[in-house]
């Protein structure tokens, strides 16, 4: 039977040595998706976002040979997985900041995460992620963030920028509904693989999508929201703060189609 979580660093089983130095310095990139029969959705940005991000952290990269063949051995087998990549250096630390080089690679497999359901009620908070462009792996704003908001009675946690534009969520996009427009705020942010999917699906369905400054008390404009990311594909937003949007299940459905009609890109 396979084991339910394994966890894998340069393609073979994580030892206690290897992960001295992740327990203790927070520093390097990840990107995270599910797997299905052997493929993925847009894997080809995924390992696009590890390179770019690989070399500004560190300033090397792993091939992708490399990490496609850490990948098929993680899985070892298993056709429907969650995996999620981590790059790190345990040669770069508080003393060594200015390391070079090309760094070493850890890979979590685990059974596909629960999409996030439908309903999703949000708190704005003014926040934002240090190096927005980059998924890396300081957490702790946003588990505090997401903290926050629940213990004020919501589910999640909204971002606006210091202008008091809508930015991001706290590990997901936001997209708005507008008729049958699509409206995606412009500010500093993490601009995610299922956002992207889902705004080259947009395009080539002839649907219409725009670009703006979103700001709060735009909210009454949008017939509805839904947050996105490579777990949850489309998940309506009941409400930000007091407000409520009217409902756009079927919109929210849409965008989960057209993230679909994106191929599995093989492993």
């Amino acid at each position: 039977m396979v084991a339910a979580f394994q966890l894998w660093v340069d393609g073979v089983p994580a030892s206690f040595e290897a992960l001295t130095h992740q327990a203790l310095f927070n520093y390097g990139a990840l990107t995270s998706f599910v797997v299905e029969g052997d493929g993925v959705r847009g894997l080809d940005r995924h390992l696009e976002r590890l390179k770019h991000s690989a070399v500004e952290l560190f300033g090397e990269a792993p091939s992708e040979e490399s990490l496609r063949d850490q990948m098929r051995a993680a899985l070892a087998g298993r056709s429907d997985a969650w995996l999620r990549i981590s790059l790190f250096s345990d040669e770069l630390s508080l003393r060594r900041p200015d390391w070079i080089g090309t760094p070493r690679v850890m890979i979590s497999v685990s059974e596909p995460p629960s999409p996030l359901p439908g309903g999703v009620r949000l708190q704005s908070q003014a926040y934002g992620r240090e190096a927005p462009h980059l998924k890396h792996v300081a957490t702790m704003g946003l588990l505090r963030a997401r903290r926050t908001a629940r213990l004020a009675g919501f589910d999640d946690a909204l971002f606006t920028d210091a202008e008091g534009r809508i930015s991001e969520g706290s590990l997901w996009n936001i997209g708005f509904i507008e008729g049958e427009a699509v409206v995606w705020p412009r500010a500093s942010m993490l601009e995610g693989v299922a956002q992207g999917l889902i705004r080259n699906a947009l395009d080539r369905a002839g649907a219409l999508q725009r670009i703006e400054p979103v700001v709060l008390s735009d909210l009454s404009r949008f017939d509805g929201a839904f947050l996105c990311n490579s777990a949850t594909p489309a998940a309506e937003i009941a409400a930000i703060d007091s407000h409520v949007f009217s409902g756009a299940a079927e919109g929210v459905a849409r965008i989960g189609a057209l993230w679909r009609s994106n191929p599995l890109q093989p492993i």
